[in-house]
């Protein structure tokens, strides 16, 4: 029997949501922001409209999950709109780029904060990201409940770390600013305000990308057509007012120069304020970064799994451990897949600018979704609906059009290694349609 448990709660869902958004972005991307936009206003601006780009993609979202409370969120969105390909497509990059993609940037960037304490080789870095990878796949496949303890675990100590952060950054620069230890440099504005805004939405999307992992897990959660779309406006929610004051505090512990430079700004923060602290900041981080690996292990194999059960992808993938009923095969797949792009390494912001730009596309045509669906099935009325229909759905799609646009005119490599692996499951799709139509008239 092929049939996953229904046993998150609300709570444990917001916790995922939470969770699979803080990763390592919060700590180490706000560098990437201030080298785009070295403008103290505006880098909060920044960080407030992708919140609110965030939260108007959950408040959309809300009402596709409410109409499709099955395994696999996005993927199933995409196969009812506009068709089994359009699904597939989505697992197939899912599987190939954007999680698994993710989980080797997360990996590495635990490691790197894992090297402050202990000295390790370059190689042996990367056999230990991919250590961890498999050890956290291999502990999800023991349930969604373990699952699900996990994600409060983590999530809860994350939002304690960011809320140390603020607190301690906060109350000791009134007087180091006072005593002039803090140089302030001088706000610049950038001569293309168009092009370095959604330069600067690569981080930020990046930091805020996660919180619709929680649709993937509809298939096992509790009173799920009202229970996902809150957990998921709840999530981004909290995630944004957790970012601008983290953002504050950074900028009032380090001049904008230095925030520019760190490659982990949260660290270099609290060690300009007191000496030593960094690496207490690195413990922290590596258990955030070790939490959102952790869900995203657990969440994304549920598309596969789908896209199985529907028949578009390999058969074994539908298959559930007998005893813990997780998708224990898709699990598998993606730790193999995961752990390879661990190994063919290369860069931190290659990568994530790849991940950011596929999963943003695919987002974008999901929630462009909705207009779909409530054309097509005029007289269903969901559960929850989408508030503020028509336009924050169409601001949504809008802006996340603006942004794929720009990235794939300003940063072609990166943009089009992920359309050309894109195109290339388009065959692959009709090659399964082939092989499963060709079995049933056996």
């Amino acid at each position: 029997m092929s049939e996953l448990k229904q046993k998150l709660s609300l709570y444990g869902l917001t916790m995922i949501a939470i969770g699979a958004c803080i990763g390592s972005g919060i700590f180490l991307t706000p560098n990437e922001v201030t080298h785009h936009v070295p403008h103290r206003s505006l880098i909060l601006w920044i960080w407030l409209i992708g919140g609110v780009i965030s939260i108007f993609g959950a408040l959309t979202f809300a009402e596709l999950g409410s109409r499709f409370p099955k395994s696999g969120g996005v993927y199933v969105y995409l196969k009812e709109a506009y068709g089994d390909i359009a699904g597939f497509l989505y697992g197939w990059v899912i599987l190939l780029v954007v999680n698994t993609g993710a989980l080797a940037a997360l990996s590495i960037a635990m490691v790197d904060f894992l090297g402050l304490f202990i000295n390790i080789g370059a190689s042996y870095q990367l056999y230990l990201a991919a250590g961890l990878i498999i050890l956290l796949t291999t502990i999800n496949i023991f349930g969604v409940k373990i699952s699900e303890y996990l994600a409060n675990l983590f999530t809860g100590a994350k939002l304690l770390a960011i809320l140390l952060i603020i607190i301690l950054a906060l109350a000791l620069t009134t007087n180091a600013e006072m005593l002039g230890q803090i140089e302030i440099q001088e706000d610049r504005i950038p001569k293309s305000m168009f092009s370095a805004f959604f330069a600067a939405l690569i981080g930020v999307f990046w930091s805020f990308g996660g919180w619709h992992h929680t649709s993937y897990l509809s298939g096992e959660a509790k009173r799920a057509k009202r229970n996902i779309p809150l957990a998921m406006i709840l999530g981004t929610s909290i995630v944004t007012i957790a970012y601008l004051l983290a953002n504050y505090a950074y900028m009032q512990a380090l001049p904008l120069s230095e925030i520019a430079a760190s490659k982990r700004v949260a660290g270099d923060a609290l060690e300009a304020l007191i000496p030593g602290a960094g690496k207490y900041v690195a413990i922290l981080v590596i258990i955030s970064i070790t939490g959102t690996v952790a869900i995203y292990t657990m969440s994304a194999p549920r598309i596969y799994f789908a896209m199985a059960k529907d028949t578009i992808f390999f058969p074994f993938l539908s298959k559930t451990h007998a005893k813990f009923k997780t998708p224990v095969n898709a699990m598998l797949l993606q730790a193999f897949w995961a752990v390879l792009l661990v190994l063919a390494w290369k860069n931190f912001v290659r990568i994530i600018t790849f991940v950011t730009f596929m999963d943003i596309l695919f987002m974008m045509l999901a929630a462009a979704s909705i207009f779909i669906f409530r054309r097509k099935y005029p007289s269903v009325q969901p559960e929850v609906k989408a508030w503020g229909y028509p336009m924050i759905p169409l601001i949504y799609v809008i802006i996340t059009a603006l942004f794929v646009v720009n990235t794939a005119i300003h940063l072609p490599a990166e943009s089009w290694s992920g359309l050309i692996i894109l195109i290339l499951g388009i065959p692959v799709y009709f090659l399964f349609k082939n092989y499963y139509k060709r079995s049933s008239t056996k």
